[in-house]
């Protein structure tokens, strides 16, 4: 199948219009339309219903989105393997959650840099479910995410075992914290059934704030408390800013390696080991 074909497909997926899509792709809107017929005629399913309001898919259409979507990555990655830049033998594509770059990531950058001289590395930050589909599809060598998956194919390996605490500012303005000071952080959905459990009576935060960092700039400018990771506020702990709340519950956050079944063994060894190097960093 012409990897074309499936770039047309998507574009007109997202403009909604042959029209739209030739334009993008600077094609006549004929030659736009033969490659979908092809496609068509290759996939013995209509793909497209047209209409006056533009291009709407069809059931079949729905099917083979996601598909197309990866055989266009799938190739994208294979043009960029065979085009290796210079003493170069192999691209490694590694991914990250935000919260798992800094030191994770940037430390296995750095370990990469010099015990894997012959590696290109491509890196990439995005959510858990998306890196992981990514394993999955063969576009990630490794994704790096907190929470285990469960799913066929992939393998999850422990790299470090972290706990959520609760923490609070030691001088908050001359007055006691409330329960409205709390700022309740987006772990994830294990998280927040945990804590819900914990806390039943808790009632909605009045801030709510998606990324750590920036929730710990937040209370220790205006003066509150929150879960953080221990390893990432030990320092608050122990210059004074912060203190851990007494009798608070502790939640588990462990960082897992996630990759395919089907990896090569001798690459997943050399990636691990500097994982495993950049864990040890992180955890110390």
């Amino acid at each position: 199948m012409d990897v074309n074909a499936a770039r047309t497909f998507l574009e007109i997926v997202k403009t909604g219009s042959f029209v739209s899509a030739a334009a993008n792709l600077n094609l006549t809107q004929t030659a736009v339309s033969a490659r979908i017929r092809v496609l068509e005629e290759q996939l013995d399913q209509p793909l497209f219903v047209r209409n006056k309001s533009g291009a709407k898919l069809t059931t079949a259409g729905e099917q083979f989105l996601r598909f197309a979507a990866s055989m266009v990555q799938v190739w994208e990655r294979a043009r960029k393997a065979v085009a290796l830049p210079p003493g170069r033998e192999m691209v490694v594509t590694v991914g990250a959650e935000l919260s798992l770059w800094d030191p994770l990531l940037r430390d296995w950058l750095f370990w990469v840099r010099q015990a894997c001289p012959e590696f290109a590395v491509s890196a990439q930050i995005d959510d858990a479910d998306r890196l992981v589909d990514r394993v999955q599809a063969g576009l990630l060598d490794v994704a790096i995410v907190y929470a285990a998956p469960q799913r066929p194919g992939v393998i999850a390996e422990l790299l470090f075992e972290e706990k959520l605490v609760m923490v609070s500012t030691t001088a908050d303005h001359g007055r006691a914290l409330q329960a409205e000071d709390h700022v309740r952080i987006d772990w994830g959905d294990a998280f927040a059934a945990s804590y819900q459990a914990a806390f039943p009576d808790q009632p909605n935060p009045v801030v709510s704030i998606s990324y750590g960092p920036l929730a710990l700039d937040y209370i220790l400018a205006m003066g509150g408390s929150g879960y953080f990771r221990k390893g990432f506020v030990r320092r608050y702990l122990q210059d004074g800013r912060l203190a851990l709340v007494p009798d608070s519950p502790e939640f588990s956050y462990s960082a897992y390696a996630v990759h395919s079944a089907k990896a090569d063994k001798g690459v997943m060894e050399r990636i691990r080991a500097g994982l495993r190097e950049a864990a040890a960093r992180a955890a110390a």
